[in-house]
């Protein structure tokens, strides 16, 4: 008899394959990760009559492939108009973050305007769950709940209620009788997600399948599911307080990068249309260490303040604290202001943070994160009307940035007075930027400029706050 060179177990993460059991993966390195699955049989598949052959690409019907609004705005400007039928879609978040309240609504939103959702939870209990949709308010007669584990249930509960939406959460609780191993394994995922990719497209529903995250962020699970569903959403927010973020990491059916603002509150979760206010503190009794910047968030700008703390330290190696911000982009930060604008910071503490737990990642905060800490080192504060935005290069040169128009108005509808932006290199590229009505621009070429600029700006407020 021929021996079986099946390798009986696989990395949960990577796919990686080994004959017998490691406690460290060969190839993504992840410790803790691989697990026995079941032996998989090469097959060699003939080929078939088509049931449904190919057609010119201009005859394809694309009125059943439009996007249905799902009655939640924020939800809808991430997906990018709503529900694609047929579609799957992965919903991933720390536990506790609100992504089964989330769903809940939307799938009572959903049942609302006629149209029939089936919610499955392998992770709860029928009652638990009907509990939590009182509280939100989330019963409707249109809205199917369901208590499964099995992928064969589940299949059979999409015959017996035929919706146009499914939400299963979660995949990783889910198993089929026909495959081995437990829940959650890289087989078991992997039939789960294929059966009800096929279920979704053949019979035009909408598939949302809610997926755990490891204690990085990352999706867990293998990584070849994020390729099968057609949209990949990031439910992100910080537990202690009310912002939650739903942002677009994957999506075939509108912008990749767009996000959605909620807010959690005791009945639930609400959209936020302008949730600039939330990442502002008080502008009125401005205090050192404090600038606000625009940032873009796929095609929304968003207004929001850095704060920076700079105090002598006797400790032979100064703290570097950052929150919100990228810990090394802050560490080339202080190099730049300390060699190129001679802030001297090579003695002291330095604390940066964002205010109401946004997390800033674009490249053009860095004009904002360098005021503030050069206005807290000189503990000059900075004019209640300033906002900055620009890239700063290590050559302690400002770089344009994308979206200036969209940035301005937005500064500008808050009521914001002055701005420091990088628009000579964008007057020289042939791209003109016009501030709004009451706003004056002030152009700025390198860092050591921008810091004389917000500091003259501040000497010329000091009568008028006192």
């Amino acid at each position: 008899m021929a021996r079986s060179t099946a390798a009986p177990y696989r990395c949960t993460d990577c796919g990686w394959t080994s004959p017998k059991w490691v406690g460290r993966c060969g190839e993504c390195q992840a410790w803790g990760t691989v697990d026995e699955v079941g032996a998989v049989r090469a097959r060699t598949t003939a080929a078939v009559v088509a049931s449904r052959p190919a057609v010119r690409i201009g005859e394809v019907d694309v009125a059943t492939a439009r996007s249905v609004p799902t009655g939640i705005s924020e939800l809808d400007r991430v997906l990018g108009g709503g529900f694609v039928p047929g579609a799957v879609l992965l919903l991933a978040g720390e536990p506790g973050v609100g992504k089964s309240t989330l769903l809940l609504e939307t799938a009572a939103a959903w049942a609302r305007s006629g149209r029939r959702a089936l919610y499955v939870t392998g992770e709860e209990s029928a009652a638990q769950v009907r509990v939590r949709a009182e509280r939100i308010d989330a019963v409707a007669d249109e809205l199917f709940l369901a208590a499964e584990t099995d992928l064969g249930s589940v299949l059979g509960q999409l015959d017996a209620v035929a919706p146009t939406l499914l939400v299963l959460d979660s995949v990783q609780t889910i198993s089929s009788a026909d495959v081995d191993g437990a829940a959650g394994g890289v087989t078991q995922v992997k039939e789960v997600a294929a059966s009800l990719i096929a279920a979704a497209k053949s019979r035009d529903i909408t598939v949302v399948l809610v997926g755990h995250v490891t204690k990085d962020g990352s999706l867990a699970g293998p990584r070849t599911l994020e390729h099968l569903v057609d949209v990949v959403l990031h439910f992100e927010g910080d537990r202690q307080g009310p912002l939650r973020l739903v942002r677009a990491v994957k999506n075939r059916f509108g912008a990749a990068d767009e996000i959605g603002c909620f807010e959690l509150v005791d009945d639930g979760i609400v959209g936020l249309a302008d949730p600039s206010g939330l990442f502002l503190g008080d502008r009125g009794q401005n205090a050192p260490g404090t600038c606000v910047t625009v940032t873009m968030e796929g095609r929304r700008p968003l207004v929001a303040e850095v704060q920076a703390l700079i105090a002598p330290s006797s400790a032979p190696q100064p703290r570097r604290v950052t929150s919100g911000l990228d810990s090394a982009r802050i560490a080339m930060m202080l190099g730049v202001l300390e060699r190129r604008a001679g802030v001297r910071l090579a003695t002291a503490d330095c604390f940066v943070a964002t205010v109401g737990g946004v997390r800033l990642t674009e490249p053009a905060t860095d004009m904002a994160v360098a005021l503030a800490i050069a206005s807290s080192a000189s503990d000059i504060a900075l004019p209640a009307g300033l906002v900055a935005f620009g890239e700063i290069g290590l050559a302690g040169d400002v770089r344009p940035i994308s979206s200036l128009e969209r940035r301005l108005a937005e500064a500008g509808r808050l009521g914001f007075t002055d701005v420091i932006a990088p628009t000579r290199a964008l007057r020289a590229r042939g791209v003109a930027a016009t501030p709004p009505i009451g706003m004056t621009m002030h152009e700025v070429a390198s860092i050591h400029e921008a810091i004389s600029t917000a500091q003259r700006l501040a000497r010329a407020t000091v009568p008028e706050r006192t």
